[in-house]
């Protein structure tokens, strides 16, 4: 079978009803669609010209990814298939990505998903399911997706288990992605031309600025990571800091880089869930990159207990990953890819519906900054790290773990470019009765 990526080709287009924008090299070695050159052309080029333009070559390894999709249709078998090895991109992973999204981002997911009435669908489907082997058993997920997961969710135990799956994958291969600020969120950017430790200081700066933050006041960060935050709100602002993770590995490497930045009378890290905080009140609250986690379920409960423990005039700093709103839904969304290895449970939710859910709590919503081509330039620094470092990378994690990490910072860098989520630092007050918010009445002199 020469004529492999042909075939492929001929039927995906028929199964999508649509030109596909990369070019395919299959298993036998053939290959088809648009010509590879050396220059790299703008994405709009190739989409206005794909036959004519080169393009990123999709690489179909086996057929096994076959069996992949068509068991799986759509986002997730795609990603099974990228994470086990039976896919890959021969270009730019970007150009590859932004040209395959719009398959799915602006016609819809289903579009991969064709409906089987039409003969001549079926009829490319029976010649897939042939192309794909005679044994068309399905293949097991590659062993980095999370496992069938059972009971309510976000409970205490289940929210554990999701954070250990992303967080507890070794402190060094973090090291290796992030650098030497161990900081996994957005970072705040004076130029794309600025340093990834630089803007990532920048970011840790401005929310104690929003906080105010002044010495001998106590601070709670929730979600603490490796300790970033609470090095730096201790170290130049003088602040008590409780950190909570959900994380074991996490909290020792913050633990050690407390006790070698001689903070350990300044900085307690907990392995402790939020919801068992109880030795409030704190003067301030950061929440940075983890409300994600927290859930459309809990989401009103979590609010209700950052109020609960501010003092009255405290501040809170939530930093948040938040989606473009769909009309007739519910306001939360669950990526079948990210849910499956990178995020398990996580949800994301238009901005406006957590602004209203901490109102809901009692805060008073002073401020909201949108930062989202921050994140772009976060991602993509994270990416140039981890393709910089891959044979160390593959020392440190599985070669699915290093895939998967690299598929979904890459996809994430441009759904942030591309406005199909953003993120926002919510800064909210629990105004006392008095009213008396403690907030400037000018321009902000955080910036």
């Amino acid at each position: 079978m020469a004529d492999a990526a042909l075939r492929l080709r001929t039927l995906a287009e028929q199964l999508l009803g649509a030109p596909l924008p990369v070019r395919v090299r299959a298993w036998d070695g053939s290959e088809a669609g648009p010509p590879v050159s050396r220059h790299r052309p703008s994405t709009e080029a190739l989409r206005a010209a794909p036959a004519d333009s080169s393009a990123p070559t999709l690489v179909v390894r086996n057929r096994r990814a076959l069996r992949r999709i068509l068991f799986k249709p759509g986002e997730l078998g795609l990603a099974r298939a990228w994470v086990a090895g039976d896919l890959d991109v021969d270009g730019d992973l970007y150009q590859a990505l932004d040209l395959m999204a719009g398959l799915i981002w602006e016609r819809g997911e289903d579009a991969v998903r064709p409906s089987l009435r039409d003969p001549d669908t079926r009829a490319a489907v029976r010649e897939l399911l042939a192309l794909a082997g005679p044994l068309l058993l399905p293949p097991a997920p590659p062993a980095e997706e999370v496992g069938r997961r059972s009971g309510p969710l976000h409970t205490k135990i289940r929210d554990r288990q999701a954070i250990s799956h992303h967080y507890d994958v070794g402190n060094d291969f973090y090291e290796l992605v992030l650098g030497p600020s161990m900081v996994y969120s957005c970072a705040y950017w004076d130029s794309p031309d600025a340093t990834l430790e630089d803007a990532q200081r920048d970011k840790l700066e401005l929310i104690c600025r929003k906080l105010e933050l002044t010495p001998g006041q106590r601070l709670l960060d929730v979600g603490c990571g490796w300790g970033s935050l609470a090095v730096h709100a201790a170290r130049e602002h003088g602040v008590q800091v409780v950190g909570v993770t959900l994380s074991q590995e996490q909290a020792a490497y913050a633990r050690k880089r407390i006790a070698d930045e001689g903070l350990t009378d300044r900085i307690e890290i907990r392995v402790q869930d939020y919801r068992d905080v109880r030795d409030g009140p704190y003067d301030a609250i950061s929440s940075v990159g983890m409300a994600e986690h927290v859930g459309s379920v809990r989401y009103l409960e979590y609010a209700h207990d950052l109020y609960a423990l501010l003092k009255p005039g405290g501040r809170l700093l939530n930093h948040q990953i938040a989606r473009r709103p769909v009309q007739d839904e519910s306001g939360y969304s669950v990526d079948a890819f990210i849910d499956a290895y990178v995020f398990p449970d996580g949800e994301l939710a238009p901005v406006g519906r957590t602004v209203s859910l901490l109102e809901d709590a009692g805060f008073e919503v002073r401020d909201v900054e949108a930062i989202r081509e921050h994140y772009a330039l976060t991602l993509r620094a994270w990416v140039a790290r981890l393709e910089g470092a891959w044979t160390r990378a593959l020392d440190l994690v599985s070669p699915g773990r290093a895939r998967v990490w690299r598929l979904y910072m890459a996809a994430s860098a441009l759904a942030f470019e591309r406005n199909r989520i953003g993120v926002n630092q919510v800064l909210a007050v629990r105004t006392p009765e008095s009213g008396t918010s403690g907030m400037p009445l000018r321009a902000r002199d955080w910036r």
